[in-house]
């Protein structure tokens, strides 16, 4: 590899340059799933325990607690992969699915277009857009996840499978509040609603705003667990919601959700 320029004694070569970027890349993304949630504070101590194992062992030649924290760190492998399971879940879904690049327009442009990815989604949305509409208007509380590449089929069975066929009128029928289907989630693949009162996650973020209801933290629990896409009709206001990759954009008019969902699927 060619030197790319040289200060003092250091040879810095074009690898140093694009180790030191994806290295960067890294660790942005694992902030970026770690900020708000609980693991940030373990991440944090972790690294401060680092810190001062370094210090011990390597600039103070205090034996004794450098070599306690030797053999903690010597399992720190297995203790994260303990410590954040879920974590650590989410970032290999990242790494397998093409939204990690989805907010870089140079990524997007020598990558996503370099390759062909099928983003073209299967499930068909106007019976979905419909359902939504109308029970926006009536208040109904309703929450829908629909399945993209990561299989769904846990959260199904902790529901009623049903792999009905898609459709304004399924989706009204379950939803309503006499129904005995009506609390929980329904989960759609294609143009099937698979099951409906499913139990998802619960996101542990703890600066979520207070408004914030049961059905939106299920939905960015599903969501930081998964690559798929959850609809929130808010029981109290009516209100249109949607949250992929561990977000939420709340307040969507049902006149900007066919156009919102095309950009996310």
């Amino acid at each position: 590899m060619l030197e790319l320029f040289k200060i003092g004694f250091l040879e810095v070569r074009w690898l140093d340059v694009i180790d030191v970027l994806i290295t960067a890349f890294l660790l942005y993304k694992v902030y970026d799933l770690l900020k708000g949630t609980v693991a940030i504070n373990i991440f944090l101590g972790i690294i401060a325990i680092y810190i001062l194992w370094w210090l011990c062992s390597r600039v103070l030649d205090m034996k004794l607690l450098g070599g306690i924290l030797g053999q903690f760190i010597g399992v720190g492998v297995l203790a994260l992969i303990i410590v954040f399971q879920q974590e650590v879940r989410r970032f290999l879904i990242l790494l397998g699915s093409k939204n990690i690049f989805k907010n870089s327009r140079i990524a997007r442009r020598f990558f996503i277009k370099g390759f062909q990815f099928d983003s073209e989604s299967k499930t068909d949305l106007k019976p979905i857009l419909k359902a939504c509409t109308s029970m926006s208007k009536t208040k109904t509380g309703a929450i829908m996840v629909i399945e993209r590449k990561t299989d769904l089929n846990f959260y199904a069975e902790t529901g009623d499978v049903l792999n009905a066929d898609l459709s304004k009128r399924a989706i009204e029928s379950i939803f309503f509040k006499n129904s005995p289907l009506h609390d929980g989630a329904i989960i759609i693949s294609g143009n099937k609603i698979k099951a409906a009162r499913c139990v998802l996650p619960v996101t542990d973020n703890t600066e979520l705003p207070a408004q914030y209801g049961m059905r939106h933290r299920a939905a960015l629990g599903i969501t930081e667990q998964s690559d798929a896409v959850a609809i929130i009709v808010s029981e109290e206001t009516g209100a249109i919601s949607v949250a992929v990759d561990g977000k939420i954009q709340t307040n969507i008019e049902p006149e900007d959700l066919e156009q919102h969902l095309h950009e996310i699927l």
